[in-house]
């Protein structure tokens, strides 16, 4: 079993914006967070892929587009971090295959 340094605090974060209680429920954003793509409404998954992908691309212009949508800043939040924390721990994962990798 491998030592992780921060495993417990990364696991707190999951639990907080994956499963914890919101706007969205927390199936849509462990969808969202794992990139599962055909369990994601069309316009949260394009939005979500432009967060997970290129966050810098992100514009008002976005948001406003799903606030006419219908959904609710709190909901846009929510899946905002949940593809951003599901970016980060694809690219932590990464990383640390990479580390783990380079000590052999």
């Amino acid at each position: 079993m491998k030592q992780r340094k921060y495993e417990e605090f990364v696991a707190r974060v999951q639990a907080a914006v994956l499963k914890s209680r919101g706007r969205t429920e927390p199936a849509l954003r462990q969808a969202v967070a794992s990139r599962q793509t055909a369990r994601v409404p069309d316009a949260l998954r394009t939005y979500a892929d432009k967060v997970a992908l290129h966050a810098y691309k992100v514009t008002d212009a976005d948001i406003a587009g799903l606030l006419r949508a219908g959904y609710s800043e709190d909901e846009i939040f929510e899946v905002t971090a949940a593809a951003a924390l599901g970016a980060a721990l694809a690219r932590l994962e990464r990383g640390l295959a990479v580390l783990e990798e380079s000590a052999r």
